[in-house]
């Protein structure tokens, strides 16, 4: 049996580990979302969680875990009796792989006992075993969009009702949703992000003393898993005691009007939509008060659940970027103390001892707990180094995991930065490719007049303000520049002609595991969705044969069908951008790049994976590999600078090579390449030969190309138009691919390819 690594020795990262233990106080705040980078001890940490909760009472022997208090009056496996025999189990942690199956999640018919008995029996899934415990999502923005929609429903409602295969079952299913994500492969839908109650960044620590004991913890639990556990038993018996407490005193926790006015000018302040914020944030302050063991709401816990609760509420499109000013939260917050002066009694002031500047919270479990802080209740033991006494191992469990901000110790700032005063975020290792010697691509050498698309020369990365406020707490020191949109541009849908085997999607038709049923087949493989009308119809010639007078069908393996359904899949989406000199004159650049800025936000909305290639000088660059990070897609594009010559064939033929790589990797994702040009071919020799060469070969691929020019000008050339022919692929103006809405959504039936 594997050993859990504890909770207290996972190093720092206050905010990961106090939005956590408030849900575990107060599970009708909705979860959290944990934004990181890759090895930062995510995983760890949410895994640990599970232990300290409270254990859970049931009905004995129910498979949808009702709580003898109150069980379901719909509960498949009910009614329950009010003298039913009650067991008591742990809390559970239930994990919804990325590539579940939806019968997995939800339940399915069992057709064991359908087709052998003769009764319909529902066998239960993942929701059902998640009920009253946590439902962990690693990777949860790669998660499929019909797994989100079952995620939303059941979050929403509280229940999950299952209506598939003659089976309708609703039964409760209420969990604490915890999910991680690195946001380098991509965002999360904003349906599911608003269901989430908190989200935290964490990055890893800087400090290098940190790192030593991340590494040396690590290594202690390697070697001697059971021995570190219990090394850290009484430290986590402790949290798990101050949850339990924390958990009997919040129904007395009183939360004032002043508290209330707070937190409704803050909510104003940051523009969230609807309530649900005020209300996670109202949540998240009584849990704070019940965790620091006061029975009032003060402006600390409001200013901590402000930052916890609003950040992935602020974003209005997928190029914004989460984060939250505490400038702009403490002006608020001190205005709604202004405007009421005399509900603010023992409020306290803007830092009154909270646990971002060392107060009640001390070194507990979600304070700022670096080598040299204190332990689960400041006093206990330690999260820190070799230095304070505390065991020695790593916080880490996901190889190599390392310590976050939060993690340091007196010198921590007061926002719950790591011990550099920043949180520290992705550092740029996917910027530009770094110039070899005697490379002369026109890339890193800038040419004469070359401009960006405001007429200016391009900044240098991280030149930028961030768009959240020079004080972001939840961003690095430097922020990455986007591009972003011109506000009513809407995008033409451009589809993959004909009907793909792709993964579920919005853009392109497709065979899929939702939408509408067209048909049934043999299964190649492991059955899918099951078509039973046409398993019956296949085994019932055969029954005579196979003896039966009476009873149940008799079936055979090579009579079941799946059911074949079409609906819509996501394609990779290749942009092949000309960053010529031509392009950069008459301020073309600036419709090019609002136009591609338009279909990014297309393909975000249509679930997408996207790859930027841009050409320029002597040579092709790939800006961005295929992700689904539609953000970082337009941080390249605002770092794009045009000028030099027009190496189309290299650009069509670089797109060629990432086309063939990304069919190893995603074979059943179907491309479609857009290639944004004038059409002209200036560099090397015989050019426009070469580009015509260099689209034959591109169009052998059979991907899926729309050529979108952008000639303008009385005068043309109509070059962009023969390439298209080439590379036989529809052609598109530019002002007709990106437009300014002034009407209702286009029709998805208008495509373009």
């Amino acid at each position: 049996m594997s050993v859990t690594y504890p909770f207290s020795a996972v190093l720092g990262m206050a905010d990961m580990r106090l939005a956590l233990l408030l849900n575990a106080v107060s599970p009708a705040i909705g979860g959290v979302l944990v934004r990181g980078e890759k090895g930062t001890a995510k995983s760890t940490a949410v895994r640990a969680l599970a232990a300290l909760l409270p254990p859970v009472r049931r009905v004995a022997g129910c498979r949808f875990g009702c709580d003898p208090a109150e069980p379901d009056p719909a509960c498949p496996d009910g009614p329950h009796p009010a003298d039913a025999a009650t067991e008591t189990r742990p809390a559970r942690l239930v994990e919804l792989p990325v590539g579940a199956a939806e019968d997995r999640v939800v339940g399915s018919l069992d057709l064991e006992k359908a087709l052998g008995e003769g009764v319909r029996a529902f066998e239960p899934g993942l929701l059902a075993a998640a009920h009253r415990g946590v439902l962990y999502v690693d990777e949860v923005n790669l998660l499929h969009d019909h797994l989100v929609d079952l995620l939303l429903d059941a979050a929403a409602m509280g229940r999950s009702h299952v209506e598939r295969e003659g089976v309708s079952v609703s039964h409760a299913a209420r969990f604490l949703l915890v999910g991680t994500m690195n946001p380098e492969e991509g965002e999360l839908r904003p349906q599911l992000l608003d269901r989430f109650g908190l989200t935290v960044e964490v990055g890893a620590s800087r400090d290098p003393a940190v790192r030593v004991e991340v590494v040396r913890r690590r290594l202690a639990a390697d070697a001697d898993p059971a021995g570190f556990a219990a090394r850290w038993a009484d430290a986590d018996a402790e949290i798990a005691a101050q949850v339990a407490a924390a958990r009997r005193r919040l129904p007395g926790v009183r939360l004032p009007d002043a508290a209330l006015r707070q937190i409704a000018e803050v909510c104003a302040e940051f523009d969230v939509d609807g309530m649900r914020a005020d209300i996670v944030t109202a949540r998240t302050a009584l849990a704070h008060a019940a965790w620091h063991g006061r029975d009032r709401v003060t402006i600390d816990d409001v200013r901590v659940a402000a930052r916890l609760a609003l950040p992935h509420r602020r974003r209005r499109d997928p190029f914004d970027t989460p984060g939250l000013d505490s400038k702009r939260l403490d002006e608020a917050l001190q205005r709604a103390q202004d405007a009421h002066p005399d509900d603010s009694d023992d409020n306290g002031g803007p830092h009154d001892g909270g646990p971002d500047d060392g107060g009640p919270q001390g070194g507990g479990p979600a304070g700022g707990d670096g080598p040299s802080g204190g332990g689960p209740s400041g006093g206990g033991p330690s999260d820190g180094g070799p230095s304070d006494g505390g065991p020695s191992g790593d916080g880490s469990g996901d190889g190599a995991e390392r310590g976050a901000p939060g993690s340091a110790g007196p010198s921590a700032a007061r926002d719950g930065s790591g011990p550099d005063g920043r949180t520290d975020g992705p550092d740029g290792a996917d910027g530009w490719p770094q110039r070899q010697p005697g490379d002369d691509d026109g890339w890193s050498r800038r040419q004469p007049g070359d401009r960006g698309d405001d007429g200016q020369n391009s900044r240098p990365r991280g030149g930028r303000e961030s768009a959240t406020g020079d004080d972001d707490p939840t961003r690095g020191g430097e922020s990455q520049p986007a591009a972003v949109p011109r506000g009513g541009l809407k995008a033409r849908l451009l589809t993959a002609p004909g009907v793909g085997d792709g993964v579920p999607g919005r853009r392109s038709r497709a065979r899929t595991g939702r939408g509408r049923t067209t048909g049934a087949r043999v299964p190649a493989g492991r059955v899918g969705a099951l078509h039973l009308p046409a398993t019956i119809r296949a085994a019932a010639p055969h029954q005579a044969l196979r003896g039966r007078l009476a009873g149940p069908l008799r079936l055979r393996p090579d009579d079941v069908r799946e059911a074949v359904r079409e609906g819509r899949e996501g394609n990779l989406v290749l942009f092949v951008v000309d960053a010529s000199g031509s392009m950069g004159a008459r301020q073309r650049m600036t419709a090019v790049k609002d136009a591609v800025l338009a279909l990014l936000t297309d393909a975000y909305q249509r679930r997408d994976k996207v790859a930027v290639i841009a050409f320029r000088g002597a040579g092709a660059r790939t800006l961005l590999p295929a992700t689904s990070s539609v953000l970082a897609a337009s941080t390249r594009l605002a770092e794009l600078p045009t000028g030099g010559r027009t190496p189309l064939a290299e650009g069509l033929l670089a797109a060629v090579d990432l086309l063939r790589v990304e069919r190893l990797r995603d074979p059943k994702r179907r491309p479609l390449v857009l290639v944004v040009t004038d059409g002209r071919a200036t560099a090397g020799t015989r050019p426009l030969d070469r580009a015509a060469a260099a689209a034959k070969v591109l169009a052998a691929t059979a991907a899926p190309c729309v050529v979108v020019d952008c000639e303008t000008g009385p005068v043309r050339l109509h070059l962009a138009a023969r390439l298209a022919t080439q590379l036989q692929a529809p052609h598109h103006q530019l002002n007709d691919v990106a437009q300014v809405s002034t009407g209702p959504a286009t029709s998805p039936d208008r495509s373009a390819a």
